[in-house]
């Protein structure tokens, strides 16, 4: 009986398998009324922002003309436009290696068995749920020429570190990276925690009764382990601050001068402030065109390198 068993189980196993393969694929035609949400709330609306590009419209007539690549010459030759360019992109890389640099020492120090670790996790988490115009307009006031932290340096007798932080060309971008790293470093931090608790404890008692130092238990064992969440950080930091608007807008509006513009605020400023709706748009599918290129390179690197750790 027992023999008979063991050769019915192999037939039985595979019947089972196939039918819960029929159970799981729902008819397709399930999906028709997402992909008319779809098409309707985004392609729709993407194909025609598309095509104003290559117009002369400006947000209100309702008669254009077709220019053709015009919009996209005239960024070329706007100085303005490209340095917009080189700042969303300077701004995003510094945001994706402080942030996730930040997020992943915090994460080392708040995985361990202190007894304050769950509150230290929520401290450092709390500022990535305050809303973005809020956090931007509170460091607005601390980084003011009479601010808390001029008024700190002055009361510790650093006045000659009094900074005028967000009017100084040469400091103002910089105090918007800060400004993002010091709010999202603890998001990137909540991901880095929830991958090396992924990591199976033997690993690194196995390191250790190795004679692995931290660092190289680190370098060797916990960071190809962790490629899959810094994958998820580095594209959600990246796709971030190349988009970023709402501090920039709100701690600096663009300046002094266009010190900080970035692409976002250019948009934002000829369309609503200079009526050059075609020429804002066209400056829109170019930001379009750096998030799916960039995206699409780091995702195939970062890809790559997850499947050769694993």
């Amino acid at each position: 009986m027992t023999t008979e068993l063991q050769k019915r189980l192999p037939e039985r196993t595979a019947v089972a398998t196939r039918s819960r393969r029929g159970r799981a694929a729902p008819p397709w035609w399930f999906t028709v009324p997402a992909l008319l949400l779809f098409t309707f709330v985004v392609l729709v609306p993407s194909a025609r922002g598309v095509y104003y590009a290559f117009t002369d419209w400006d947000g209100l007539d309702p008669d254009l003309a077709f220019i053709g690549l015009d919009n996209f010459t005239a960024i070329a030759d706007d100085p303005d436009a490209l340095q917009a360019i080189w700042h969303t992109l300077l701004v995003a890389v510094a945001i994706t290696v402080l942030q996730n640099g930040f997020g992943l020492l915090l994460a080392l120090g708040v995985n361990t068995m202190i007894k304050s670790r769950n509150f230290l996790r929520a401290l450092l988490f709390a500022p990535a749920v305050i809303a973005q115009i809020v956090t931007a307009y509170l460091w607005r006031n601390l980084l003011s020429p009479d601010g808390a932290v001029n008024s700190l340096l002055s009361a510790v007798g650093l006045d000659s570190w009094r900074q005028n932080w967000l009017g100084d060309p040469d400091l103002a971008l910089w105090m918007i990276v800060l400004v993002v790293v010091w709010q999202y470093a603890g998001y990137s931090m909540v991901i880095f925690i929830a991958g090396l608790q992924s990591i199976p404890k033997e690993i690194y008692e196995a390191a250790a009764i190795d004679g692995s130092g931290p660092i190289r238990r680190f370098w060797s064992v916990i960071r190809p382990l962790l490629a899959p969440a810094l994958t998820i950080n580095l594209m959600l930091s990246i796709i971030g601050g190349i988009k970023l608007f709402d501090q920039v807008y709100a701690l600096t509006g663009g300046g002094p001068g266009h010190a900080t513009d970035t692409i976002s605020t250019l948009i934002y400023k000829d369309a609503f402030t200079l009526g050059e709706f075609g020429y804002s748009i066209a400056l829109a599918v170019v930001l379009t065109a750096i998030v799916a290129i960039i995206s699409a390179g780091q995702y195939a690197v970062l890809n790559r390198n997850e499947k050769a750790a694993s």
